[in-house]
């Protein structure tokens, strides 16, 4: 059988052992959809670490594999010591896979397995209300045709209860969103002005399970922030553009302390549900912050997409992986909820309170404080080496293998030079930061 996630042992001839008295190597095991750009990055960026020397004078080793999709024995042992996982979210065979390592073999996971229900968005409002976060008004409303169950007509006959969709509509608000409880990528969303579109979007839902939520309408900004472990980017995001023009090359469009808010509020979020690669969205209206969406198991990475915004998820990305092996970080399968409800339930704190409480909260679960002082003592390389590698011919090669990939031929010249441009930009912003800082 051909090694896969089945046959990644640790052991394997080829790899060798994990560990010697001086030496420790550890595999990050990739779980991959369609997805090839930001993977050649990582790999790239990864491998290029090794050696590191921890501040015992240990070596520490990194290498990369692609994990394949086979039967496996929940007695095998992995090989990998850290899964950063694209596919679980929608492929259940690996989902299992990855909470068997977890359970049984302490493999560090990005996400954890076991909160995947939350990423179905439902769950995610309901804990984020309780804490106080500015969530906006949500119902749940029943399918509107019969679930495909033998037992369906019988049950609906006897207990459902029949309900009045444009009174709930009305009790929420127009305008409104109707959206599936456990959507992604805009998938089945509705902006809905009236009750003539309410009612054709609800009939169109079919069997799909159907929240209505708030519009936060004449919103200031639209932000999404991509969190990686205890680091957050937040980017001025426009849903309406197309992909490649979303993530709007803009500083300081925030005030800073509506700036750390969205941080707050993402890194809480992601330490809530044990969540460590995520991105929030949240809209800010009048300095108020309204989270809308923020349980993306596999946040968007494209350099496609993110462009200016790519080098800094790859290092970011790369930074938090060789702190997880380096350190030993266990994964925690349980959540520790009580803590955040303990504050969120308090009717004698703030809303800052909570906030800062929440924060410190996260900052504990992602320690962050050991994180920096590890990446200044162990990783202060990393900038200069990402900046010239992304100024590189390997770079270059993997944009036009990119570009060449996602556009038709006759639009190629044009996005080569559009991602060229912004990624310049960062190359000329990121070279006047470190002189700034030499």
């Amino acid at each position: 059988m051909d090694d896969g996630v089945v046959r990644h042992n640790r052991n394997d001839v080829g790899y060798g052992p994990a560990t010697t008295d001086a030496v420790s190597r550890h595999l990050v095991g990739l779980l991959l959809g369609t997805e090839d750009d930001w993977p050649r990055a990582f790999e790239a960026i990864l491998a290029r670490q090794s050696p590191l020397l921890d501040s015992g004078g240990r070596e520490h080793h990194f290498a990369t594999e692609r994990l394949t999709i086979e039967p496996f024995s929940l007695r095998d042992r992995p090989r990998p010591d850290l899964v950063i996982d694209r596919l679980a979210y929608w492929y259940y065979h690996p989902r299992e896979w990855l909470k068997k390592v977890a359970l049984m073999d302490d493999v560090y996971t990005l996400n954890s397995p076991f909160t995947f229900q939350a990423m179905e968005k439902h769950a995610a409002y309901c804990a984020m209300m309780r804490l106080g976060l500015k969530i906006p008004e949500t119902v749940l409303v029943p399918y509107k045709n019969p679930v495909d169950h033998a037992k369906y007509a019988y049950t609906a006959s006897r207990y459902n209860q029949a309900f009045d969709l444009d009174a709930v509509a009305a009790e929420v608000g127009y305008p409104l969103y109707m959206k599936p409880y456990d959507g992604g990528a805009w998938r089945g969303v509705s902006r809905i002005e009236n009750a003539e579109q309410l009612h054709r979007a609800y009939d169109e839902s079919g069997e799909m399970l159907m929240h209505l939520q708030a519009a936060v309408d004449g919103f200031d900004v639209f932000a999404r922030a991509l969190s990686i472990g205890p680091e957050t980017m937040v980017m001025r995001f426009d849903p309406d553009a197309p992909m490649h023009e979303r993530y709007r090359v803009q500083h300081d469009f925030l005030d800073e302390t509506v700036g750390d808010e969205v941080v707050t509020i993402s890194r809480t979020i992601n330490a809530f549900f044990r969540w460590e690669f995520n991105s929030c969205e949240v809209l800010v209206k009048n300095g108020e912050v309204y989270p809308i969406d923020y349980a993306n198991a596999c946040p968007d990475v494209a350099i496609t997409s993110l462009h200016y915004y790519f080098p800094w998820a790859m290092r970011s990305l790369v930074k938090w992986t060789i702190f997880c092996l380096v350190s030993r970080r266990q994964p925690r399968i349980n959540l520790d909820t009580r803590a955040y409800f303990d504050i969120g339930d308090r009717d004698d704190l703030s809303y800052r309170e909570r906030l800062r409480a929440y924060r410190a909260l996260a900052d504990a679960y992602f320690d962050t404080e050991r994180y920096l002082d590890f990446c200044a003592a162990h990783l202060g390389h990393i900038d200069k080496f990402v900046l010239n590698w992304i100024s590189s011919a390997d770079f270059e090669r993997l944009l036009l293998d990119t570009v060449r990939t996602t556009y038709p031929p006759d639009e190629q010249d044009r996005f080569v030079a559009h991602f060229r441009g912004l990624i310049d930009l960062w190359i000329s912003d990121e070279s006047s930061r470190l002189a700034s800082e030499a």
